[in-house]
């Protein structure tokens, strides 16, 4: 049996991930095989590494994480016919049963039975992956592969934004993480008329103001609420987008939006918390609208239009902050839990 090099959680613990050869994934008639040329770290990947409540509930070990990436495909399955070997290809992780309720209506990003790959089975932290043909999605050559590496949290980040009404609008960005980075250099290339990214971590704040933000503001020293306030004639923003996943990041988005604005909800919370639904929801006409994953597959031509624009691609390269070798995968993972990054890319 044909084996690979993989990062694989092996122990239900606490870092618990090694380096392990294991084997290349098999696949039926209708997967597919890609090997990997270039895989990104995200945030529930530091999860699964740390092994946070959120692990210990869902993931079981030994598991291949590990699901944003690029490569090229190398085999195919008896009965697919829209992919061919050679192919340079991304995946859409989320893997939809296509007979239940949501996915017979629409809404097959939100499928009852859902399954997804580097979580719930092994995934992209190997040379080699099997995917479903219906999961592929086929990159613009012409691309750089680092660039196609991240369209899972960049199509989070599109989802979010065009969920909302913003072009022209007065914005704000709660929590600039990658996925808060990529919701700046939308708004920015979109037309949105005033960016307020806030975020207290020096890094990414400069990241933000690199990415296209008009004003950056610290939630720790600054008076946000005033700042906004003024900058805003008083009204507040018309739109929030929260990527922080804190409740203080909610508070603040409710607090700043205007009467009648909009809150999209994408930060995914550690324990429950409390909002003053008739002051900050009701009275103030606020919609709020949460965002899971991205539109199979609107999403993903939305994003290969965007990606014809050359001053997007140049704001999403900048997101990407540090790049290594497949090798030095505990160096990148430190990295990426130390905060003071973008997003951080591997090359096998």
């Amino acid at each position: 049996m044909e084996k690979m090099r993989a990062v694989v959680k092996v122990r239900a613990e606490p870092n618990g991930t090694e380096f392990s050869e294991v084997p290349v994934p098999d696949f039926g008639p209708n997967d597919v095989l890609i090997k990997i040329n270039v895989i990104s770290i995200c945030g529930t990947d530091v999860h699964i590494f740390n092994w946070d409540d959120w692990a210990k509930n869902r993931i079981k070990p030994p598991l291949v994480y590990g699901h944003e990436f690029a490569g090229e495909v190398v085999k195919i399955g008896s009965n697919v016919r829209s992919v061919k070997v050679g192919d340079f290809v991304s995946g859409e992780c989320h893997i939809a049963c296509g007979h239940c309720f949501n996915c017979r209506t629409g809404l097959s990003h939100i499928c009852q039975n859902m399954r997804i790959f580097g979580v719930d089975m092994d995934g992209a932290f190997g040379e080699y992956i099997s995917i479903p043909e219906s999961n592929v999605w086929h990159n613009d050559p012409s691309l750089p592969p680092e660039l196609c590496s991240v369209q899972d949290p960049l199509g989070n980040a599109v989802h979010t934004t065009f969920s909302t009404d913003f072009v022209g609008r007065e914005v704000a960005v709660v929590g600039i993480g990658p996925i808060g980075a990529m919701c700046v250099a939308i708004l920015k290339t979109c037309g949105a008329s005033k960016i307020f990214a806030i975020e207290k971590n020096n890094y990414r704040a400069k990241l933000a103001k690199e990415v296209g933000a008009h004003y950056v503001l610290n939630p720790v020293t600054d008076n946000i609420p005033e700042i906004v306030s003024n900058e805003t004639g008083g009204k507040g923003v018309d739109v929030v987008l929260e990527t922080a996943g804190t409740a203080g990041a909610v508070q603040l988005g409710l607090n700043i939006l205007r009467l009648g604005g909009k809150i999209s909800l994408l930060g995914v919370y550690p324990t429950p918390f409390e909002i003053d639904f008739s002051k900050d929801v009701v009275f103030k006409y606020a919609t709020i609208q949460g965002i899971n994953g991205r539109l199979m597959y609107e999403t993903w031509y939305r994003m290969a239009g965007l990606y014809r624009i050359p001053e997007f691609r140049e704001r999403i390269s900048r997101i990407i902050t540090h790049r290594y070798k497949f090798e030095q995968f505990f160096e990148a993972m430190e990295k990426m839990r130390s905060g003071e990054c973008g997003k951080v890319v591997m090359y096998m």
